[in-house]
């Protein structure tokens, strides 16, 4: 794999159009991203690829560009496809192509998943794409109704590949793209490069360039420690780092889902507002749990690997890792969500006696020594209880009601008459809105807006605590 990213990142060097290089302009895409400039000359130039590269390095770019460059807009039949594995994703990548289209009039994009219901999706197919961007189980449906033909497809693109083997679309993904014809091109984006990825790879791509960028931090930003610990006191060492370092917001990672289970019961007891992610979450339950955690009324998010994926938090101040993981890339990739941007965070990892090589093997791979450090040190720290500053109220009623931002803040800080300070991220979904407001002001905040209106409407509303 080629960690090498070319000296030229200007996208005036690439054979893209002048008119998708003034989009291009005009959108503020000044230099490529590191994934971009390693991958792009290879795609524009047709061959295929597999490419490592995270949520947020710019990978949708580093996709939709050769897509739009060979497509032929006077043909209306779908040209690429791109599987992505959840709803969200897909939605985001849409939005995204449509950007990055505007230079020609006439490309039609098309988002196929599931949730809404297929009569609509396949009014729109009737009517022509020339791309499509969808989940794997709802492409299958259509496929199989032939709504949905990939006879004049030249371009499959399979984002976040190893999510979607995680969620189980092996099979469906398998299903897909045997359907495609054989001479398409294929691009293959992965975070982490588990077996089933090169399963994937030696199946359906033809003779691939892989690009590889591994994640660089700096060193200053996430200052690092391990602490040696039994197994047997893993759970309890993570409440006394939580005391002593008192982080607003802490991811903490753990192996398995039993053990998110026992830690999060664990916090709970001791006072602590938890919360955990798992794959047998509902999309609204997993979204709800990342709104509470984002907006910080959560102080603790517990998630293993699989569940955090894609996760991308503005503001965390630590990282712990409950066990630690077998794979060094894994580890650079927890430690990687905290200390972004001008933020500074702690990666805080527990390892018994028997984990030290692997820890030394992960320091080795991050070219430096591992610190570390004992319990004991920490045992005078501040014992009173570590309160997230922002509850989240939970209102019902969101986009389909037409509620904006603006109309939430506007009722919190017009009669309701608390400061714009006051109030925090309000998140409006279809049919729910969430909005932070300060611990101090939750249960008044409840009240009022119970008692006033939205949008010219009586609300209900309740706080979320956990």
């Amino acid at each position: 794999m080629s960690d090498t990213t070319p000296a030229n990142t200007s996208f005036n060097a690439l054979p893209l159009s002048p008119a998708l290089l003034a989009t291009l302009q005009q959108l503020q895409y000044l230099t490529m991203t590191p994934i971009q400039a390693a991958s792009l000359p290879v795609t524009l130039a047709g061959h295929d690829l597999i490419a490592q590269a995270k949520t947020g390095s710019g990978k949708t770019a580093a996709f939709a560009l050769p897509l739009l460059t060979r497509l032929n807009p006077r043909r209306f039949a779908v040209q690429a496809l791109v599987l992505c594995p959840t709803r969200e994703l897909a939605d985001q990548v849409t939005q995204e192509i449509r950007r990055l289209a505007r230079f020609e009039d006439n490309i039609k994009i098309l988002s196929l998943v599931g949730g809404s219901t297929l009569r609509p999706q396949m009014a729109s197919l009737e009517h022509g794409a020339h791309i499509v961007v969808g989940t794997p189980g709802r492409i299958m449906d259509h496929l199989d109704r032939g709504s949905l033909k990939l006879d004049a497809l030249n371009i499959l693109v399979l984002d976040e590949a190893d999510r979607m083997l995680d969620m189980g679309f092996n099979d469906d993904i398998v299903y897909v793209v045997k359907r495609c014809p054989p001479n398409r091109q294929t691009l293959l984006f992965s975070a982490t490069y588990p077996e089933g990825i090169d399963r994937l790879a030696r199946q359906f791509l033809h003779e691939p360039t892989e690009v590889k960028l591994l994640e660089k931090h700096e060193g200053s930003k996430i200052r690092q420690r391990f602490y040696e610990v039994k197994h047997e006191e893993r759970l309890q060492a993570v409440a006394t780092l939580l005391k002593h370092y008192r982080p607003v917001s802490t991811l903490a990672f753990c192996n398995t889902k039993q053990q998110c289970r026992d830690l999060l019961e664990m916090l709970h007891a001791q006072g602590f507002h938890a919360l955990t992610l798992n794959g047998d979450l509902e999309q609204r339950e997993r979204d709800q749990v990342l709104i509470q955690f984002a907006n910080r009324s959560c102080s603790v998010l517990v998630a293993t690997d699989v569940a955090a994926r894609g996760l991308d938090i503005a503001q965390l101040e630590a990282v712990i890792n409950v066990d630690v993981t077998p794979d060094p890339e894994i580890h650079i990739h927890r430690i990687g969500r905290t200390g972004r941007g001008d933020e500074d965070g702690w990666a805080l990892s527990l390892g018994s006696p028997a984990d030290k090589r692997r820890i030394s093997a992960i320091a080795q791979m991050m070219g430096d020594e591992p610190e570390w450090h004992t319990l004991g040190s920490l045992q005078s720290g501040n014992d009173s209880p570590l309160v997230p500053p922002m509850v989240t109220l939970q209102i019902l009623g969101g986009r389909k009601e037409k509620i904006r931002p603006g109309d939430v803040l506007g009722a919190l800080t017009g009669e309701a008459g608390f400061t714009r300070e006051q109030v925090g991220k309000i998140t409006v979904t279809d049919q729910t809105t969430y909005v932070a407001v300060s611990r101090g002001i939750a249960r008044e905040a409840v009240r009022k807006l119970s008692a006033g209106k939205v949008k010219g409407k009586s609300v209900k509303v309740r706080a979320l605590e956990n």
